[in-house]
């Protein structure tokens, strides 16, 4: 079983194509205008094990909403895509990750249904070069398109780590949740 991905989405605001490779070894080649955005996609490839290239350029002379909602939506249709019939997946799995200060717990369910419950806030309204409330955005686009279910919390005081957490927790469970540790489909329903 393969379960590589490419996939492409050309807008009006963003122009972006992604590879994605769920058995990986978690190397990454992401290219994106918003730099503190291209550290987390970093961090999460590298804590999934999940390798990815992504190229995308955005109408970031507005601002980075439609960047990082794209890419959440574009990442969420190549998991999807890649994690194909689900047959044999842990389908769900949970993370806690500790970052200094900061903790934060993420739970996934490879459902089919898409669902996003994420209490994280931040002090400041940006993060780097990247605004913090899309962060949320991101993990919302992501279940909706990927059909999964995100549960996530964090807690701390310096928002850097906080978000950093965030996505190492995501990246972690995900991790486990798409792991082959069977022979058949994780549901009683016989569908997922």
């Amino acid at each position: 079983m393969t379960r590589v991905t490419e996939t492409s989405r050309n807008t009006s605001e963003t122009q972006i194509y992604i590879k994605m490779n769920l058995d990986g070894n978690g190397k990454y080649k992401i290219q994106t205008d918003v730099n503190f955005f291209k550290h987390m996609l970093e961090s999460f490839s590298k804590h999934s094990l999940i390798d990815l290239e992504i190229e995308a350029k955005g109408d970031i002379e507005i601002d980075d909403h439609h960047t990082v909602e794209d890419i959440g939506i574009l990442l969420g249709e190549a998991f999807n895509l890649a994690i194909g019939d689900k047959k044999g997946i842990n389908r769900m799995a949970n993370a806690i990750v500790p970052m200094d200060e900061s903790v934060a717990t993420v739970a996934v369910d490879i459902s089919g249904r898409s669902y996003c419950n994420m209490k994280c806030s931040f002090k400041n309204p940006k993060i780097g070069d990247m605004t913090a409330d899309v962060i949320l955005h991101f993990f919302e686009s992501f279940a909706n398109s990927a059909k999964i279910n995100i549960y996530g919390k964090v807690e701390g005081f310096n928002d850097h780590h906080k978000a950093e957490a965030l996505f190492k927790a995501f990246a972690k469970s995900l991790k486990e949740a798409i792991k082959i540790e069977r022979t058949d489909l994780p549901t009683t329903k016989g569908i997922l």
